[in-house]
């Protein structure tokens, strides 16, 4: 099966330790119903929140996430799936739709 990232952007500054306790209950929930649905995690991670970052250009280093914006990168997942709709019909499954949204993106490999 190919692999693809699914990145869950969450609002500013997408801190998990503020999120409400029944969306991180369903995001344990959430592993359950893709192997329901014939793939499998391969990883997933939560990232700290957005002003925790450091972003890096060629001019240097600033505070904060790389772009200002009302929603930013709060964590991904790396799933198989059998093809991108597959990964789609997964995704739209995620408790990341909650507040945010999410973006299938497929990998190299």
């Amino acid at each position: 099966m190919a692999q693809f990232a699914v990145l869950l952007y969450a609002p500013t500054p997408a801190d998990w330790s503020e999120a409400p306790q029944e969306e991180l209950e369903a995001h344990g929930a959430y592993a359950g119903k893709i192997e329901e649905l014939g793939a499998s995690i391969v990883a997933g991670y939560a990232l700290q929140p957005s002003t925790t970052a450091k972003a890096v250009r060629s001019d240097g280093v600033t505070d904060g996430a790389f772009i200002d914006a009302k929603e930013v990168l709060g964590g991904f997942t790396v799933i198989e799936a059998r093809d991108i709709d597959h990964a789609v019909e997964i995704a739209k499954l995620s408790p990341g739709t909650w507040r945010g949204g999410i973006e299938v993106r497929p990998l190299f490999g």
